[in-house]
């Protein structure tokens, strides 16, 4: 299993397509509209989105807007076996939103069907048999062919294995985490387990003066899908601001896999993306840490991470693999989505507890300054 596509509802998909192009480097490769609905879709390496806005009130976007904020209604999932996942999803006493569905290619057949997962989120369930274009997505649109318009000539960049050649600035999805509400975490973490397989991993406890949150990280064992799911622990904690402002539960944040990300976040920062801010302090905490010091950065890259305000993270016994990250701040105006830029060195896996904590922090200082963290 694999993600397929995401599919955000938006209050207007050429704004938000532009946006994705020019500032993430995303690149248009189709758009299509039913008389309701209008969508456009782009691309980042493997990465798909699929961006809609409501053309008439009838549109299952507009009734999306009217119970939630911008934000990601659809995490695809790419399965080998779609009639075997419907088969086990009912045995399980689940619904189906949508019956499985087929359309045909020249030399290939798309199969779908939809089910629903926590709050408004939904799950496309996507099989692809033969050689089927991947602009050919699960709905019933008049597509319109794919195009190079609004491709930005500037946007890429070079990876850190010593080429030359440009790259993608975001070449896959690492990871969507999902918000539900509390003492909802444990029956989540059930569905995802015996309804899609997936499988528990790393556990999380984050806990501050002020508030809290428990994660369980979810991975699946037939592919590279990881699915952190939080709930907070406090009536304040930003997890309960999250879903307050969100209308239930949903997906907090997508996380962008890319080469080399000093680079991509100097881009980044240079076009006017908003990031968390890192105190001063961190770095030199950091360092202090076990393997802190012999950590395999040269002071220059130290300098360059602490100027771009990158978290950084490793385990102990394996300290060459570094996991280093970062995150926007909300792109939808209201504190609910954003998203995580990461670069994972030597096959760094999982997620660092400092990189949790921090995040957790960074957002609680967030909160502070619009006061509804309270005291």
């Amino acid at each position: 299993m694999k993600i397929d596509h995401v599919h955000f509802y938006v209050e207007d998909a050429t704004v938000f397509s532009d946006w994705l192009v020019h500032t993430l480097g995303f690149q248009r490769v189709a758009s299509g509209s039913s008389y309701h609905t209008y969508t456009e879709v782009v691309k980042s390496g493997s990465i798909t989105f699929l961006i809609s806005s409501p053309l008439t009130s009838a549109s299952p976007i507009a009734e999306f807007l009217r119970l939630h904020p911008p934000g990601v209604a659809d995490i695809a999932f790419l399965v080998e076996d779609l009639e075997a996942v419907i088969e086990n999803t009912s045995a399980q006493g689940n619904q189906v939103v949508q019956p499985p569905q087929e359309q045909f290619q020249r030399q290939g057949r798309l199969k779908w069907s939809r089910i629903p997962s926590w709050g408004s989120l939904v799950h496309t369930l996507v099989e692809r048999d033969g050689i089927c274009d991947e602009s050919f997505f699960p709905a019933q649109l008049n597509w319109i062919t794919k195009t190079a318009q609004g491709k930005p000539p500037s946007l890429s960049i070079e990876g850190n294995q010593g080429n030359n050649h440009p790259q993608t600035m975001f070449t896959t999805i690492d990871h969507v985490v999902l918000n539900v509400a509390a003492g909802e975490l444990e029956r989540a973490v059930n569905w995802y387990q015996h309804v899609l397989g997936f499988c528990p991993q790393q556990i999380f406890s984050i806990k501050t003066q002020q508030s809290g949150l428990y994660s369980q990280v979810m991975v699946h064992p037939t592919g590279k899908v990881q699915l952190p799911i939080n709930e907070p622990t406090s009536a304040n904690s930003q997890i309960q601001e999250f879903l307050d402002f969100n209308g239930g539960p949903g997906i907090q944040h997508i996380a962008l896999r890319t080469s080399n990300i000093v680079e991509a976040i100097a881009q980044l920062r240079g076009r006017g993306l908003p990031f968390i801010e890192v105190p001063p302090s961190y770095y030199s905490e950091l360092r202090q840490r076990p393997g802190g010091s012999n950590l395999p950065l040269p002071p220059a890259e130290w300098e360059e991470i602490a100027t771009r305000q990158i978290l950084v993270d490793w385990q102990q016994e394996f300290p060459q693999s570094l996991l280093l990250q970062t995150f926007t701040k909300p792109i939808f105006g209201k504190p609910t989505f954003f998203f995580e830029v990461i670069e994972r060195r030597f096959q760094a896996k999982g997620f660092g507890e400092g990189n949790f904590r921090a995040l957790f922090e960074a957002i609680e200082r967030e909160q502070n300054k619009r006061g509804s963290l309270g005291t």
